[in-house]
């Protein structure tokens, strides 16, 4: 898959006399397959959250939409750690990385967007603004992916040691 997705890259790059770096390009790959990762991660995330929302309905709990947001949390970031350490980024042969540390980062960095922000504007736009809370954790995406990439690439991902 990853050679694949290369491909098709760096072919529309030639297609529209697009010149970058090599450290460029792969760092653009990278954020396509973060994207893809991402993709199936806020699908799943949302769905978590709707069904969160549904169970807890009949209980008419003011606070539902701060459980649904932890649910989606815990468990999207477990699949997200998962698909983000096998396919985006990959240790580099003769390269260890500490399972457990990358993965306590990653929730570290996740727990930023997808628990505080994410609460925050959940906040704004359900409490303050009146958006619907079945459109809200949409909204947040526009903030969270760009600042989890970073966080990602840059320090969850970045210490290789064991």
């Amino acid at each position: 898959m990853d050679s694949i997705i290369d491909r098709i890259f760096r072919r529309t790059l030639e297609i529209f006399h697009i010149r970058l770096s090599a450290e460029k390009e792969d760092t653009l790959i990278q954020f396509v397959k973060f994207g893809i990762v991402g993709l199936s991660n806020t699908v799943l995330s949302y769905v978590l959250n709707v069904l969160t929302l549904l169970a807890l309905s009949p209980f008419n709990l003011s606070w539902d939409y701060f459980a649904a947001n932890a649910v989606a949390f815990i468990l999207s970031v477990a699949w997200s750690y998962f698909w983000n350490n096998r396919y985006v980024f990959k240790v580099s042969e003769g390269e260890k990385r500490s399972v457990w540390k990358t993965l306590l980062k990653t929730y570290v960095s996740y727990a930023f967007t997808g628990l505080i922000l994410a609460n925050v504007l959940s906040y704004i736009w359900i409490d303050v603004i009146g958006i619907s809370k079945f459109i809200a954790p949409l909204l947040n995406l526009i903030f969270s992916v760009p600042i989890n990439f970073l966080l990602n690439k840059l320090w969850a991902f970045r210490d290789h040691s064991g």
